[in-house]
């Protein structure tokens, strides 16, 4: 057995010929479902990492309310090409979520985050951007033309600096959190398969 087999054997996949897939969140544009899919992350001394070519990244959920281990999968469809989003907003629950093409992203994006104690953050291999929401993670106490003025700047960087085609990517990422909606979401807890509701 590889390094990459063992260290991932109860969720990798065999599509009948010597290649190896995950399971992978298809986020769709606009939409609150998302699909599931099967894909080849990148594999890397033994570790599974982004595939930015194909647009596999890596998500994870970060537990806000006690230390737990980080829950980590794969996403499709946000088509970062560097650094990484996070958020505080995420429904039901709320922890931490991001997507990145790298840990180093990824970290950078939840550090800002829980700096200023809930938000919306984003960075680059030069600039980190942060809306803080510090009413519980989720809201500001300042004027409202200020922080749409500060929405827009970030929403910008994401899609101009980072490479996201999505519509709107901090609501699209606020959502892949929620279980209940099928067909594959990560808490904080793993990833769950709405259509079987049981975690992978």
């Amino acid at each position: 057995m590889t390094d990459r087999e063992q260290l991932h054997s109860n969720w990798l996949v065999t599509d009948g010929s010597d290649n190896l897939r995950v399971p992978v969140i298809e986020a769709l544009d606009g939409q609150l479902i998302t699909n599931k899919i099967l894909a080849d992350p990148d594999a890397i001394d033994g570790k599974l990492e982004s595939n930015i070519e194909d647009d596999i990244l890596k998500i994870v959920v970060v537990n806000r309310y006690k230390d737990a281990p980080i829950a980590k999968a794969f996403i499709n469809n946000f088509r970062l090409k560097k650094g990484a989003i996070a958020s505080s907003v995420a429904h039901d629950s709320h922890n931490i979520v991001a997507v990145g093409v790298n840990d180093e992203s990824i970290c950078k994006a939840v550090n800002l985050v829980i700096e200023k104690q809930g938000g919306i953050s984003a960075v680059s291999d030069t600039k980190e951007m942060i809306l803080a929401l510090p009413v519980a993670g989720l809201m500001s106490n300042e004027d409202g033309y200020k922080i749409a003025e500060a929405y827009t700047a970030i929403d910008r960087m994401v899609k101009e600096e980072l490479g996201s085609c999505l519509s709107s990517p901090f609501m699209t990422l606020s959502f892949m959190a929620l279980l209940v909606i099928p067909h594959l979401k990560l808490s904080d807890l793993g990833l769950f398969d709405g259509d079987k509701f049981e975690f992978i």
